[in-house]
């Protein structure tokens, strides 16, 4: 069952990231001006986070199962709208809808997951799902840049669609056995955990857990959207192209995964997560400042492998602690806000720069600054008490 909701965890960010090198060329194609084309890419994150605090509510009330079967039927339909759509304000409306749809599955898919984990192997399972995450990262815009380049962007997209609808008929018998047999076993207790599953909104935000998990959310994808817009200028100010910063991306994506999958993974079911949020996030921020002064490429890669070290400690441990920090009655509502915060943090990334009018040097160091104050903040939760540790 988990390795399957691994599967669609990597399928619904392969469809993510696969999105990243073609939609603004296909916006263009399409004769959008450049505000709508900013508005096409964009508008699928505004979308997609309204989509996961939906998905957290409605596993909360439903379940995790009908939401994500839901949003893999929704997602797929959606995918498939990308054809007839050859308009930029016919494209516009598919970016909607499909950010929407999309969004249900990934709170969902996390939520199935964190329900059924052992306590003593959250972290290790986090790290796994982690692995997944990290290929899609790498073979989303690798093969959809080379599959569109000879059948278009709206083909890359009809494929997507494909497999999410594969995915679902399949979650169907796969997951929907699972239901049953926890129905059976939990008969007469649903009731309970309906009305135990009431926590204000007001009150997550107050957990301090909570609230470091979706910091730590917010600013792993903070620093990915500086990457994102900042690295190939970066990579061009020194003679190279933009297959050179592709090669860079990757490689932090690779030395993630090679810690995700190894014996190394057992770190987070055994220290504390706060001390590998802090740990993580504060490496993350030591490489944004050693590629704020990184001239040579061989430094650029140094200082990537850096960076895919501290996002491989950090994407276990804002999961562990949110799991940590939460009740499994409610746990679908901090999932759907903590991917929220994860859509939120790219734009927040790359908007601040491009407000800030920063060149590569300044956006590195002022995002290497911000990661080691989080860093430090996280530290400041390690002298809380075992008392404060327990859900709300």
């Amino acid at each position: 069952m988990r390795v399957f909701i691994y599967f669609i965890i990597f399928f619904s960010f392969f469809d993510l990231f696969s999105q990243l090198p073609i939609m603004s060329p296909h916006a263009v194609l399409l004769g959008a001006t450049p505000f709508v084309t900013g508005l096409v890419v964009g508008i699928y994150s505004f979308a997609n986070t309204i989509g996961n605090v939906f998905s957290g509510f409605s596993t909360d009330r439903l379940g995790p199962f009908p939401i994500l079967i839901a949003g893999l039927l929704l997602s797929s339909a959606a995918l498939f709208l990308y054809t007839p759509a050859d308009t930029p304000n016919a494209l516009l409306a598919v970016r909607v809808v499909h950010g929407f749809m999309e969004g249900l599955i990934v709170p969902a898919a996390f939520t199935f997951i964190a329900n059924r984990s052992d306590e003593s192997k959250r972290g290790k399972n986090a790290a796994l799902s982690g692995a997944f995450v990290g290929l899609a990262a790498i073979a989303g815009p690798a093969l959809s840049g080379i599959i569109a380049s000879k059948k278009g962007a709206p083909f890359i997209m009809m494929m997507n669609g494909t497999f999410l609808l594969a995915l679902a008929i399949l979650a169907v018998f796969i997951l929907g056995n699972i239901k049953k047999q926890r129905e059976a076993e939990g008969k007469g207790k649903d009731k309970a955990d309906r009305s135990s599953g009431h926590v204000p909104v007001r009150v997550l935000f107050r957990h301090p857990g909570v609230v470091r998990a979706f910091a730590g959310a917010f600013f792993l994808m903070f620093s990915q959207g500086v990457l994102a817009l900042v690295l190939p200028l970066r990579v061009e100010a020194i003679g190279f192209d933009t297959k050179t910063s592709g090669l860079l991306l990757s490689i932090f994506g690779i030395v993630a995964i090679l810690i995700f999958v190894l014996p190394t993974n057992r770190l987070f079911d055994r220290i504390r997560p706060e001390a590998t949020l802090a740990f993580g996030i504060a490496l993350m921020g030591a490489s944004m400042l050693f590629l704020s002064v990184a001239g040579q490429l061989p430094l650029l890669y140094a200082a990537m492998s850096l960076y895919g070290i501290g996002f491989a400690f950090l994407f276990p441990s804002v999961n562990s602690l949110l799991i940590d920090s939460t009740d499994a009655h409610y746990r679908g509502k901090a999932y759907g806000y903590f991917y929220a915060f994860f859509s939120m943090g790219v734009v927040a990334g790359s908007g601040l720069i491009g407000l800030l009018d920063l060149d590569a040097h300044g956006a590195f160091l002022l995002t290497g600054a911000v990661l080691l104050a989080v860093a430090a903040y996280s530290l400041s939760g390690m002298r809380r008490t075992k008392a404060d540790q327990t859900s709300l």
